[in-house]
């Protein structure tokens, strides 16, 4: 970034201080080093899955136009300075425009660091929402405005001064969430040349006069009994820049962004009109941009550059997380039988903006539209990425480990019998190691894997790290993926429905929202339910022309209360059921109830029948929730599948999977795990740091292995790493011999989980060189 504080104990001031700050700056602006830019932050533009930001650059601070998940990520990877943003406005409140604001200010708050939040009145549902887990001071900051008349003046200062004007449907369409807001920005004009020649001879020398003539300040000459005036001395005044943020979502809202008077101002060549638009970023989805009426409105500002940010289709194969796609690239070069390279096949380009379209262009990730220096007034592309070349990618790996294609090969033998069968897995003594450890020696098969189908299981990892999503892990999240009976997600931070398209591919992730038959929520730290809102949202939206039952949201009761608050916004279409109803002793007191024809609402006879359909078509037997200990209300749950029948009669128990959510090692956990066929356990700490892991009520990876072991798990997976790990954990290889290292977008499937163990010591030679981050004060675990 440009412009960075020269002072990074600058940094850590309040709203109210940065305030008081920029009023007793001068308004005075010199043109010769004074940077502005506007910006798009892409995060959204490869998956669809949230609405761009928009950041406005100054030298003195940062502002930004919507927060969609992802942003807080995507800000990690450019090394963009969250300590710089002042202010975040939002054009919508929705989870499509705020859904990475909850993230986003945790981490200022753990930081002491406060953002001004502005959005339409509607901002006071989503805020009364987030204080369900989100700290008053955090908060504090954030106002809501209109809907009014004209337009409502937000910021007026020596850089900008941002205006908003509300576009809301009428009254009978109209609903809360339903308003939307256009950003006019302004930045001020830049004052001509002092003419000393002329200040000369209008007697005016040297001195105080001079300065009170560039403040536009008529003065008496020095030695003429004249008053000189600014325009007598001043060369001509630049106009400032101006531009507009428009989000125009629905029809409705086009009716009213035409007829608002107040662009009459902006408009190329009306009457009312004294100022020119530079640039226009648009949002509005396709549905509204392709109208004709809009095309007419743009065409009003006559040589505005038109930027269309909403959803182009143009960009879709950039990634926007370009870190973590490398690193999924070269997981997939190693191992791609648990690291399935994204199903792009339904993934398509377009073309450029619609070519009818005034001075329009498509939006691309990192793009700019410079400001100022007015001498460098245009588009700017010098920052937008190119495409990732996977060749690339795996070429440098050659280069940088020499014998990583011997290890690709014998992993793929794993896979291999010595027939050479495709599909199979081999016994270790099939196959040929360049590796030693203690990996190799289980060929001990459970009989819920006897004759086990690929299509009957497989579990996606969306992320793996804890706290705050970093470059190379996005926070937690699971998808259970039961294929042609639909799946069920454990946990759903931040940017899950993000991670789920780029697993799948933009359109194949909608079939699996599609699919979800119940969400699964451990506790209430934001790193794990905080992407619910978009994944409700967004499944609303692909069935509201299809007959559907509501999803099945299953988490603490804390919960209930925030998504009732955040429904009075958007219509999440569920069911919610406590995690205390679904331990072992409620559902069993649930069943021994006897009927005596009367439902009490309190009982969640609903929920529980509910719960118990979702599981029979999943061909499931039990979902059971437990507790653990973490923090208030967290629980670990069983999912057991139900016992199927081989093609010769024989029955064979279904498989059990545990995940342990977030906890310390517990007796609890410890019998619910009792000869699972996968435990999935967290393991946020090293061994060595066993201190931390108590003070924060977490497990180290020992401790988690030990649980497994103790309760006769055949496979453990860890997984919510701290973030001081950024690719892999340090670990012990002495107790890993059942035991697997969970990556973002890892893919196990039951058919595959005899090689779980096997591939570890690969994974070791594709990480040697990684050096663990040494602890830091700015890594926080929740």
């Amino acid at each position: 970034m440009e412009g960075e504080n020269k002072s990074s104990g600058s940094n850590k001031r309040t709203a109210e201080e940065r305030d008081k700050d920029d009023r007793l700056k001068s308004r005075k602006l010199n043109s010769s080093n004074t940077i502005c830019y506007l910006q798009i932050l892409g995060n959204g533009m490869d998956t669809h899955d949230t609405s761009p930001s928009v950041l406005l650059f100054f030298d003195s601070k940062s502002i930004i136009f919507n927060a969609g998940e992802g942003l807080q990520r995507f800000c990690t990877e450019q090394k963009i300075p969250l300590s710089k943003i002042h202010y975040i406005f939002l054009t919508r409140v929705c989870s499509e425009t705020a859904g990475g604001l909850p993230g986003l200010l945790l981490t200022l708050d753990r930081d002491k660091l406060y953002v001004r939040v502005r959005g339409p009145s509607d901002l006071k549902y989503l805020v009364d929402a987030l204080r369900s887990f989100i700290p008053n001071a955090a908060l504090h900051y954030t106002e809501g405005f209109g809907p009014s008349h004209g337009s409502v003046d937000l910021i007026n200062d020596q850089d900008v001064k941002i205006s908003a004007i509300v576009l809301q449907p009428t009254l009978s369409e109209g609903q809360p969430g339903d308003m939307s807001v256009v950003y006019v920005c302004e930045l001020p004009e830049i004052k001509g040349r002092f003419d000393d020649k002329k200040a000369l001879a209008l007697g005016v020398g040297p001195g105080p006069n001079r300065g009170q003539l560039v403040k536009g300040i008529s003065v008496k000459s020095d030695c003429q009994d004249i008053m000189v005036h600014p325009s007598d001395v001043m060369g001509p005044s630049l106009p400032g820049p101006i531009v507009l943020i428009v989000d125009c979502p629905k029809e409705s809202h086009l009716q009213q962004l035409l007829s608002t008077e107040s662009f009459n101002n902006y408009f190329s060549g009306s009457p009312k009109s004294s100022k020119a638009v530079s640039c226009i970023v648009h949002l509005s989805p396709a549905s509204v941009v392709s109208s004709p009426k809009y095309h007419n409105w743009m065409a009003r500002f006559g040589s505005a550059q038109h930027i269309m940010a909403g959803h182009e289709r143009k960009n879709i194969k950039i990634p926007i997380l370009k870190s973590s796609a490398r690193f999924t690239t070269r997981l997939s070069y190693l191992c791609p039988q648990f690291f399935p390279g994204p199903e792009s096949n339904s993934i398509c380009s377009s073309e450029d903006s619609d070519p009818k379209l005034c001075e329009s262009i498509a939006a691309e990730n990192l793009q700019k539209f410079v400001l100022r220096p007015h001498s460098k007034q245009g588009l700017d592309k010098s920052c937008v990425p190119s495409l990732l070349v996977p060749t690339e990618i795996i070429d440098e790996l050659h280069s940088e480990i020499p014998d990583i294609a011997v290890a690709a090969q014998n992993v793929r033998q794993l896979w291999h019998a010595s027939t050479g069968s495709a599909g199979e897995i081999s016994s270790a003594q099939n196959v040929k190691f360049s590796v030693e450890g203690p990996w190799f020696d289980d060929n001990t098969l459970p009989s819920c894997l006897e004759n086990i189908g690929r299509e009957d299981l497989e579990i996606i990892f969306l992320g793996t790290g804890s706290s705050q999503p970093s470059k190379y892990r996005n926070v937690s999240s699971i998808h259970i993926n039961i294929f042609s009976k639909g799946g069920l997600l454990l946990d759903c931070g931040e940017g899950t429905l993000g991670q789920l398209k780029r697993r799948y591919g933009v359109d194949k992730a909608d079939d699996v929202v599609r699919g979800l038959r119940c969400i699964w929520i451990s506790h209430m730290h934001a790193d794990h339910h905080a992407g619910l809102a978009r994944i409700l949202a967004h499944r609303r939206e692909l069935l509201k022309e299809t007959p559907h039952e509501p999803i099945l949201v299953v988490g603490p009761g804390q919960l209930k209360n925030y998504l009732d608050a955040y429904q009075r916004l958007e219509d999440l279409d569920m069911m919610f059921l406590d995690c205390q109803h679904t331990t072992k002793d409620s559902l069993g007191a649930f069943r021994n109830k006897p009927t005596n024809g009367q439902i009490d609402s309190a009982d969640n006879v609903t929920e529980i029948k509910s719960l118990k359909k979702i599981l029979g078509a999943a061909g499931l037997e039990a979902l059971i929730s437990f507790s653990v200990f973490h923090c208030k209300q967290a629980f670990g749950v069983v999912l057991k599948a139900a016992e199927r029948i081989n093609s010769v009669g024989k029955a064979i128990p279904g498989w059990k999977i545990v995940y342990s959510g977030d906890t310390r090692p517990c007796k609890a956990l410890i019998e619910a795990s009792r000869d699972a066929t996968i435990l999935i356990h967290e393991a946020t700490f090293e061994d060595g740091k066993v201190e931390d892991a108590v003070k924060k009520n977490h497990s180290t990876s020992e401790e988690a292995v030990k649980v497994g072991n103790l309760a006769g798990a055949y496979r453990i997976l860890l997984t919510h790493f701290s973030q001081r790990y950024p690719k892999i954990s340090v670990f012990d290889e002495t107790y890993m011999h059942n035991v697997g290292i969970a990556f973002d977008m890892m893919s196990v499937n039951l058919a595959d989980l005899p090689a779980l163990p096997k591939v570890l010591p690969y994974l070791k030679i594709l990480f040697r060189n990684e050096i663990a981050l040494k602890e830091s004060d700015d890594i926080h675990e929740l």
